[in-house]
């Protein structure tokens, strides 16, 4: 995957679980005094909650996001991460959230060595590519093994890098992160608005560059069908709310995502 922007995909580092959570509070110190956040994903939603709470005690601002939280909380979530006004955020499954996240160099993946769903070949790739969108981007997995998928994601991750140095020196590109501006964060995750005590619904514009993303390539045919489902209910919404150039645009990404997933799996 080239990427015009010269960003290279995240350099991976692999350590042992004893002591993993000490050594990524040393990490989120040195990645919050950068002035970047950090993106930690645990297995269950106990230790999601439970690590939220010791950071906290530990005067880290962080938040944790799971399966029950609703969507227009979780992009408002996503949009304090983003603004700053946290700089953590754990969370189980990281993969559904806001696909730009420039703001993120740090990516922890805690118990990496853990086979299954949100540790297979798949998922690794799509939640390591959390950092692909920053120059100091890079992931860390805690574990005592390396195991197949693991392996898997680190060897794919290095090809890629390999081949966007290659393009970088041959065209002189120095990679840099595409920031923005608050003003910029606050108009792509259309604030909440209330009026007369309704709350109108609102669409998390990074959707629209879904098909975009080379994560995509990665998913399953399911994974496409939701993202596709969700895609439409947003038009519809936006539509609904007289939003009649949102709607638009969200059509055309779910053409696009129709489209790819009949090209992938016809």
């Amino acid at each position: 995957v080239i990427r015009p922007t010269g960003l290279l995909d995240p350099v991976i580092d692999v350590r042992p679980v004893i002591n993993q959570v000490d050594d990524l509070l040393d990490e989120v110190d040195k990645t919050i005094k950068m002035g970047d956040r950090i993106l930690v994903t645990t297995l269950t939603k106990r230790m999601a909650e439970e690590l939220a709470k010791y950071m906290d005690r530990l005067g880290i601002k962080c938040r944790y996001i799971h399966s029950e939280v609703k969507t227009l909380q979780r992009v408002e979530i996503l949009r304090g991460l983003r603004l700053g006004e946290f700089d953590v955020l754990i969370g189980i499954n990281l993969l559904r959230e806001g696909l730009d996240l420039p703001e993120v160099s740090l990516v922890a993946i805690l118990d990496a060595d853990k086979e299954g769903f949100l540790r297979s070949e798949r998922s690794l790739i799509q939640t390591i590519g959390r950092a692909a969108r920053n120059d100091r981007g890079r992931v860390i997995m805690y574990a005592d093994k390396i195991t197949d998928s693991m392996q898997i994601t680190m060897d794919e991750t290095n090809r890629r890098r390999d081949i966007q140095i290659k393009y970088n020196t041959e065209h002189g590109i120095v990679p840099t992160t595409v920031g923005k501006s608050r003003e910029a964060i606050i108009e792509q995750t259309s604030v909440v608005d209330f009026k007369g005590g309704v709350q109108k619904a609102y669409i998390e514009n990074e959707s629209i560059t879904l098909a975009a993303d080379p994560i995509v390539q990665y998913m399953t045919k399911a994974d496409l069908k939701k993202s596709i489902d969700n895609t439409k209910k947003d038009m519809l919404a936006a539509a609904k709310n007289m939003d009649f150039l949102m709607a638009a645009k969200l059509r055309d990404e779910m053409f696009a995502l129709e489209k790819m997933m009949e090209e992938k799996f016809s």
